[in-house]
This record gives C-alpha cells, structure tokens and sequence, in this order.
C-alpha cells in the first residue's frame, strides 16, 4: 500500500474521528491554554494523543490534567500511521509489517534469528561484550587451547545464545563463561550436545546469567559420551528471578566426567530445575551440589532418572538449600539399576518454613547402592525406597525453626529479599531512617497501543498460534516464552478478594480504574528513581483520603512486546505520599509513593514479605514502595 492510499484512509479516519467527537478543535485549545499542566498537542486535534486527553477529560470527573508520567506512555504513532496500522489490523494483515509497525509504535520486538559463527577458528577466541549469536559445530575437534566467553550479552533485555555441538570431540579445550548475560531482563541459553565426545578439558560457568529477572536455560545431551570433560557452575543464576533450567539426559554415557555446582541459584527468587536422565548410563560420574539453591525462596528441583544405569557414580549433596524459603525436591527413579553407586545428603534441605521432598522408586534396582542421610531436614516422603544399602544415621526431623530466627555463617536467611522491599506501616514516619530498594525500572522502553489498534488484537491461549506468527515468535523461543507467560498470568483466576485486568492501551487501564473507584480518581506514581539501594530519610508524609483504609487499583508492567499493565483492584489499603530527603544534607531527592496493605489474610506464609519481616498471613500489615513506572489509582481527597 502506498502512501496516497495511506493518506486516504487517514483523512477518512480523521473525518469520522471529528464528526465524532464531543470537543470541537477551538474549545479543545482553548481548554489547553487554560490548563497549564495540558499536554494536547495544539497543532494537530487528530493526534493519537490528543484522542487520548479527550477520553481523559471525558472519563475523568474532577478535570485534573492527565499526569505527564501516563501521557508520556501513550503511543508515539502519529494520526496518518495510526489509521494505516489501524486498517491492517482491521484486515488481519498487520503481521506482515510488523518490522516497521514496531519501530513507529515503539514496541520491543526481536527476531530469534541469529547469525552464526566461522565453526572452525583458526585460534582460541575471546568473546568479550559480544551479544546474541549462534554456535553450531563451533570448536570441533580442537586439540588443546580454549574459548573465553566474557561480558557476553551483558545487560541485554533479551539475552540469548544457542552452544550447539560446541567443542565437539574435542581433546584438552576449555571454555569459560565468565560474566555471561549479566542483568539482563530475559535470559535464554540453549546448550544442545555441547563437547559431545570431548575428552579432557572442560567447562566453566561463573557468574553466568546472575541477577537476570527471567532465566531460562536448556541443557540438553551436555557433555554425552565425554570422557573427564569437567563441568564446574559455580555463581551459576544467581539473585534471579522466576526461571528455570533443565538439564536433560546431561552427561549420557560419560566417562569420569565430573560436574559441581557450587552456590547455583543462591538467593534467587522460584527457580526450577528439571534434571532428567542426567548422568544417564555414565561411568565413574562425580556430581557435587554444594550450596545449591542457598537461600533462595522456594526453589522446585525435579530429580528423573538422574544416573540411571550409571556405573561407579558420585553424588553428593552438601548444604543443599540450606538456608532457603520452602522449597520442592522430587527424587523419581533416582539412580534406578545402577551399579556401585553413592548419594551423599549432608546438612540437605534445612530450610525455615517447610520445604518438602518426595523419593520415589530412589535407587530401585540399583545393585550395591550407598545413600547416607545426614543432617537432612523435615518433612519427606519415602516411596518404594531400595531396602538395602541406605544410611539413615544421624538424619534429623526437627520442626520448622521461626521464620527469621535462622542464621547461617552470620548471614539471615531473608538474604533473597531486598532490604528495604517490604516495610511496616510505623516506618512511613517524619525523620525515620530506611533502606531504599532499587525501585528502577528493569523493562525494556515500550509504548501502548491505540486503542483501534490492540482492541482488534487476539491475546489469549486460544490464539497463541496466531500471536506466534503475528510476532514472528519461534517454537521453543524466547519470544514465545515472553507471550505464554503473560497469557498465563492475565488468564488465572483471581485471588481471594481481587478484581484483576491486563491492560494494552491508556484508554483501558482508565476505564479499569473508573469501573472499580468511580471518575473521580487520581492516579499515582514515584516520581523518580534517587535514592534506590540507598539509606534515605522520610520527610514529610500524607496519607491519601485522610489516610483512611480504602481501596486503589494497582497497575504494575508485564513484559510484552508492547506495554502492558497488569491491574488489579487491592481492597482494604492505606495509600501514602512522602518527600525522601538525603540523610545527610537532609535536602529532598525525592517523592515517593507508597501502598500498606491492611488485611493480609489470603498471602500465602512463604510471601517475601514475612521472610522479611517475620511474623505470617493476617498477622501483620505489609508495605512497599511504588516501584518507577507502576502506579496507583485512588478516589480524589
């Protein structure tokens, strides 16, 4: 289509949108001289934008301007681009111009395409601030040397990297992942018969993916038919958040190949790990887990098949989730029909708010099996268990300890929470000295959608296969990943209590807002990002409808290609504004906002919050800071 037939349906657009409107283009100025604060644009009344401060003065009861903070996330098209984005939407033909269409929209979308790498180098290579490539067949049959991966996709919002048939029976090569994906927002690796083959030599993943909000990571045929190639994870996705790994038949008819993981997934936020047939029919393996999952917040690790027929296999676990919030291990067919094997739990699962761990079918038909339970925390379950060969000296069942009172090396265990994240009521206080958390907005930069256009979007499972296509999303993508999770967590059902909605324009968050609190709302949020990980001091605070219990509509950022907002009604709250002062000079750096919830009966006890604060649901009232583009919707004053 060109750009005469574009114009076109513009002009018919914008005629339609005239004739239609309640607001002439005189009075819509003249209101824009007299409101100081107004941002409608005065030269074009058809603007995306200028519709948007028409449906805010018409919804909005108490005639106070659109805050600059919502505004600013309106969508940037201009009229002419949104009526032709419009049509094709319309038409079911937007996806064949999506590149453009995210450009001019200011949407965060990305091809999992990915060029790939010169497989045969002729030198050892350093990838350092190298982001998003393909390695297939890259290092085969290399004799000595290594490859140095550093700084790579170092905060990357979407960080991904696929290692297929990397080092490839290779002889005495290393190769480092130091520093790999480095706070990006959402981390994929896929490693898919990585140093298959590979005698000596080995692997190092330190500091891979740490503090990256959404990890997900894909081992599969790692190491199989290897010979020593060691494995070492050490700070491997450490202080994430939400993701998960799986291992899948990692090791697979290996010869001596050792792997430890040391502090995997310390103080992260529900990891999962799926290891499934790892180890499977290897020879003299040596597994070391130490310090897995220490102090994160329940972490689910799901032990299948893991060394099955192995031969002569290692398998320690020392301080395995020590220190952790809850927390779910499933141990099925572990070790089945091995030979000779040995399992090591030493100080395993001591967890504070029961954790809980099932063995299945563990070490059935194994012959001559070694398992030793020490120190190993409560609340197991034993299926079908080998009858001969198992330890259970020294294996303890103690009642959970109080939340909170637990220490280990001098470090508490709410390490996975923030200091400063969730705070008691009594701390919104002139003068009171507090720990800021990083409020900062992690996101990458988006914009909504007009109305005319996501209205005319599918977004629900039922259309997943038509928003994969529309997104050029691949299968097993990153991509992908991104549009289930979103679909998932806007299609649950509610909570006890909650009124909830996804929102991909202004215009619909507004009308949430309204359907829950009536027009005469305001709408709130931080107004900057100073003072993060940092002591502050709260200056002078006012608590909003005379800071009576009410009720607000939360709005809080989804990742998605383009910006979405996951809303819910929160009943029984007190909503507060405070001026945060620098400690020292006492000068202000900032306005903050902030939500304390009242009833907190239906949160489930491992909530972050009572990690935090101690105490448990219905106990004790919760509070946290409005975090850099969230808001809060309240009733006027």
């Amino acid at each position: 289509m060109d750009r005469s037939v574009k114009l076109k349906i513009s002009l018919l657009f914008f005629f339609f949108f005239f004739l239609s409107s309640s607001s002439s283009t005189a009075s819509l100025v003249q209101t824009n001289e007299q409101r100081k604060d107004s941002l409608l644009p005065k030269e074009n009344p058809f603007t995306v934008k200028a519709s948007l401060v028409r449906y805010w003065n018409k919804q909005i009861s108490n005639k106070l301007p659109i805050p600059s903070f919502l505004f600013s996330k309106a969508s940037p098209l201009s009229a002419v681009d949104a009526a032709f984005y419009t049509s094709l939407a319309t038409q079911k033909s937007l996806t064949g111009h999506i590149s453009s269409f995210c450009s001019s929209a200011k949407l965060f979308c990305f091809s999992d395409s990915k060029s790939y790498l010169n497989p045969s180098p002729s030198k050892d290579a350093n990838f350092a601030v190298y982001n998003n490539k393909k390695f297939a067949n890259y290092g085969s049959s290399r004799l000595g040397g290594g490859d140095n991966f550093k700084n790579y996709s170092d905060g990357v919002n979407f960080a991904s990297g696929d290692f297929t048939k990397y080092s490839r029976s290779s002889t005495g090569h290393r190769e480092d992942f130091n520093s790999y994906a480095a706070d990006g927002n959402v981390a994929s690796g896929n490693f898919t018969s990585y140093a298959a083959g590979a005698t000596g030599g080995g692997g190092t993943f330190q500091n891979y993916m740490p503090r990256v909000n959404v990890p997900d990571l894909r081992f599969a045929s790692y190491d199989s038919d290897g010979n020593n190639h060691k494995l070492s994870f050490t700070s491997y996705v450490g202080d994430t958040n939400s993701g998960k790994e799986a291992f899948i038949s990692y090791a697979k008819n290996g010869n001596g190949v050792p792997a430890e993981f040391t502090t995997y997934g310390d103080t992260s936020n529900v990891i999962g790990s799926s290891f499934n047939g790892y180890g499977e029919s290897g020879n003299a393996a040596n597994d070391s887990f130490k310090a897995y999952s220490t102090n994160s917040n329940n972490p689910n690790n799901n032990f299948k098949n893991y060394g099955a027929g192995g031969n002569s296999g290692v398998d320690t676990f020392t301080s395995y989730r020590d220190s952790a919030n809850a927390g779910t291990d499933t141990f099925t067919s572990y070790a089945k029909g091995s030979s000779s094997g040995k399992a090591n739990f030493v100080n395993y699962g001591k967890s504070f708010n029961e954790g809980k761990d099932t063995f299945k079918e563990y070490g059935k038909g194994a012959k001559d099996p070694s398992v030793g339970f020490k120190i190993y925390g409560f609340n197991n379950s034993f299926k079908e268990y080998s009858p001969k060969g198992v330890n259970f000296a020294g294996y303890t069942k103690k009642s959970a300890p109080t939340v909170g009172s637990l220490k280990t090396s001098g470090k508490s265990v709410n390490k996975w929470v923030e200091e400063g994240k969730f705070f008691r009521e009594s701390m919104l206080k002139e003068g009171t000295v507090m720990k800021m958390p990083d409020i900062r907005d992690k996101m990458p930069g988006r914009s909504f959608l007009p109305r005319t256009i996501s209205s005319k979007l599918p977004f629900s499972t039922k259309e997943l296969s038509y928003l994969k296509t529309f997104f050029h999303a691949q299968e097993n993508s990153t991509m992908e990943r991104v549009i289930v999770n979103v679909l998932a967590e806007c299609e649950r059902a509610p909570s006890q209590g909650e009124t909830k909605r996804c929102v991909g324009s202004v215009e619909d968050m507004i009308d949430f807002a309204v359907s829950v609190l009536g027009h005469n709302v305001v709408v709130r949020t931080t107004d900057n990002v100073v003072g993060s990980k940092e002591k502050v001091m709260i200056g002078k605070v006012k608590g909003i409808n005379g800071g009576r219990v009410t009720q607000s509509v939360s709005c809080h950022q989804s990742l998605y290609p383009y910006l979405l907002y996951y809303c819910h009604s929160v009943p029984k709250v007190r909503v507060y504004e405070a001026d945060i002062l620098n400690v020292e000079t006492k000068a202000k750096i900032n306005h903050g906002v902030a939500i304390c919830h009242i009833d907190t009966s239906a949160w489930s006890p491992g909530h972050g919050a009572f990690v935090a604060l101690g105490s448990g649901p219905g106990r004790i009232e919760v509070c946290h800071w409005i975090f850099e583009n969230d808001m809060t919707w309240a009733t006027a004053d």
